[in-house]
């Protein structure tokens, strides 16, 4: 998209966020910084009617929404190469062309817009089931002619049971802001196909909710691949491992209203047997 043709006006970046990108090895190409600063303005000008953030300040914007999407960028070109490598140049989950990340509940666009502008050739498709949130996401695509974006007005729950489009259709799945991590393994890892991925970005509380939910997301067909701490918090990486059983996700509301909190029960300590013990053959005495 040519500089001259963003929308007006787009917020500039604050003095550390480019310092901050090139930490994290994120090169952007040319037009790049001026597209995300073009959405960062329509979302806080669409803000003013609308519910969409809590933050009203561009500065704190650019570092909680933008650069906290940012962080996911090299963990996404990582497991890229990882899936190339897995599959082949002629498979189609390796074809960076054919690449498909799913990002649920993604209310004002973060991170799948971000994400969308600087990794554009990989398909995003957004999930947000509120319906004035999801034409404020089709209202920013067209409006940054971003033509590597869908936008669903629709439930996790339910695209996740449909096993003709959407179940295991996906290469990765984003979650930011959906819940507990129960929740978001049991709405993200069904619509992941085995070998993908799931990053969820978390805060402080991510090894609480992991320790929480450890058996519910082996459950689901899913193992914990990483904990990435990053600038603005911390990411949790899922490795789908398994197909997830038929039963999950739940109907609408339900991993919400009664997540499956299963922590992972510690394993028995083994105990040395006594001598003498039954089946067991005491040593040979000293002659």
């Amino acid at each position: 998209m040519p500089e001259s043709s963003l929308p007006s006006p787009w917020l500039s970046p604050p003095p550390g966020f480019l310092p901050d990108c090139a930490a994290l090895s994120i090169e952007f190409d040319p037009g790049d910084v001026e597209r995300l600063g073009a959405f960062l303005a329509l979302m806080l000008e669409t803000n003013k009617t609308h519910n969409l953030t809590a933050i009203t300040d561009p500065a704190e914007a650019w570092t909680k929404h933008i650069l906290d999407a940012m962080t996911l960028v090299p963990l996404i070109g990582t497991m890229r190469e990882e899936m190339h490598d897995t599959v082949g140049e002629s498979d189609t989950p390796g074809d960076s062309a054919s690449f498909r990340i799913i990002d649920l509940g993604s209310g004002g666009g973060v991170p799948a817009i971000p994400l969308a502008i600087v990794i554009p050739d990989t398909h995003f498709t957004l999930v947000e089931p509120t319906g004035k949130k999801a034409q404020f996401l089709r209202h920013a695509i067209k409006t940054l002619a971003l033509s590597n974006v869908t936008v669903l007005n629709d439930r996790a729950e339910r695209l996740g049971q449909d096993h003709r489009v959407h179940r295991e259709r996906y290469d990765a799945a984003t979650a930011r802001a959906l819940g507990h991590l129960a929740i978001v393994a049991e709405l993200c890892v069904p619509l992941v196909r085995q070998g993908g991925f799931v990053f969820a970005i978390k805060g402080g509380k991510a090894e609480q909710e992991l320790a929480e939910a450890g058996s519910a997301i082996g459950l689901l067909g899913a193992r914990l691949s990483e904990i990435v701490m990053t600038p603005t918090g911390r990411v949790v990486v899922f490795e789908k491992a398994s197909k997830t059983p038929r039963a999950y996700p739940r109907k609408d509301g339900e991993p919400k209203r009664k997540p499956l909190l299963m922590p992972l029960k510690p394993r028995p300590v083994a105990q040395a047997p006594e001598k003498g013990d039954p089946g067991i053959a005491p040593p040979p005495e000293e002659s």
